[in-house]
């Protein structure tokens, strides 16, 4: 990818470069959704980010941060998957609820939740979906009842990511009586809470990646509402638009696994077919491709746009471009993609199926692309409904 850098900002990276070889764990840590001990490892890893000021460099530093821009956050993102750094297991807090607490959050609330969240001392779970509201999450029933200075909140939540070993959520919740879009509020509440029942959901590499909570009367401060009260549906959309349009998955994830396949590549080319070649190739540039829509987003946002209906766009490319650039390292490896990587005969391989496997779930989480196919055809297209 062909950019140029100003030289503070190769400075930065520089910095950022020198900060993570000396600091990186030298031995992978275990998953943090695969055991208790892998996710306090995790936070663990979070927590010395933070002592080098790392945790979210775009916050003000009152809140944990550098005060960066978010240029400088994607340099930080490129040289820390370059590094090979440990996953992010409060992506929740950091990457979705933290940006929106920022926009939307009063100043106590921000001095509350904001450094415990780029410390690792809280690990957000999104408790969003329900049973009967995945997708269309206008449709959670899940309610709460002001009560004095407080609210209760009673319903069942669903595929909340985290959940099973974190701190806090964040959810919607409903207004008795009020439907779809209107009466809605975005509430914290600690999973530890009276009341909170946490049900692990393992996914099928058997990890414990979701949990679904029941809330039987769980009272909580009127102060861990986010906005005004019924303001919740306006306030989920710019934390979706953080999701699905910057925040969530930066362009290095996808540029440092494309790296990977082509090296992949090179190394089969003698016993594959051929062909193989172009989908490398068209994987690798679209993986440039997004880097450099991503570039120009945030220069738009840092001269004062909006995230607007065109997130949705981002969404369905990141998703698409994550499980074609698998299915070529599967189609590369052919019947040995199916080893584990301790297997004898794996040769040192990464876990392609894994990481293939988590792709597919990408259509489907931050709103699923059919639903983001009907937002582009009404909000950017102007087709009817």
């Amino acid at each position: 990818m062909d950019l140029t850098y100003t030289p503070e900002q190769v400075a930065f990276r520089g910095e950022v470069r020198g900060w993570l070889e000396a600091h990186v764990p030298a031995a992978p840590l275990e998953h943090y959704d695969a055991s208790r001990a892998g996710f306090e490892a995790h936070r663990a890893w979070e927590r010395t980010l933070k002592s080098g000021d790392w945790g979210m460099v775009t916050w003000p530093k009152a809140y944990g941060g550098r005060g960066l821009d978010l240029i400088q956050w994607l340099i930080f993102e490129e040289e820390y998957y370059r590094a090979g750094a440990p996953g992010r297991v409060n992506q929740n807090g950091i990457f979705l609820l933290g940006p929106t607490l920022i926009e939307f959050g009063t100043d106590a609330q921000k001095a509350r939740f904001l450094p415990a969240m780029a410390s690792g001392d809280d690990i957000w779970a999104q408790a969003w979906s329900e049973p009967q509201a995945g997708s269309d999450l206008a449709g959670v029933r899940a309610t709460a009842v002001p009560d004095g200075d407080d609210y209760v909140l009673s319903g069942h939540k669903i595929w909340s990511s985290r959940a099973a070993f974190a701190d806090w959520a964040f959810g919607l919740f409903r207004a008795p009586g009020s439907e779809r879009h209107q009466g809605l509020s975005l509430i914290f509440f600690p999973l530890d809470a009276p009341g909170v029942t946490i049900n692990p959901i393992r996914k099928i590499n058997g990890h414990i990646g979701f949990a679904e909570i029941f809330l039987d009367e769980v009272r909580v401060p009127a102060f861990n509402r986010l906005g005004d009260e019924g303001q919740g549906w306006h306030i989920c959309m710019a934390t979706a638009g953080f999701e699905r349009g910057l925040m969530l998955r930066s362009p290095a994830r996808y540029q440092v696994a494309a790296a990977k396949l082509a090296d992949l590549y090179r190394r089969h080319e003698n016993r594959v077919d051929p062909a193989l070649k172009t989908q490398v190739a068209r994987a690798f540039m679209n993986a440039e491709a997004y880097a450099l829509s991503i570039y120009s987003t945030a220069s738009r946002l840092m001269a004062g746009a909006k995230i607007g209906p065109e997130a949705s766009t981002n969404k369905i490319f990141w998703s698409e471009l994550d499980i074609h650039l698998h299915q070529t390292a599967l189609e590369i490896l052919g019947p040995a993609a199916e080893l584990l990587p301790t297997a004898p005969r794996n040769g040192g391989e990464d876990d392609w199926l894994d990481d293939y496997i988590f792709a597919l779930a990408g259509p489907i989480y931050a709103g699923s692309n059919e639903i983001q196919r009907n937002i582009i055809a009404e909000r950017m297209l102007g087709l009817p409904r």
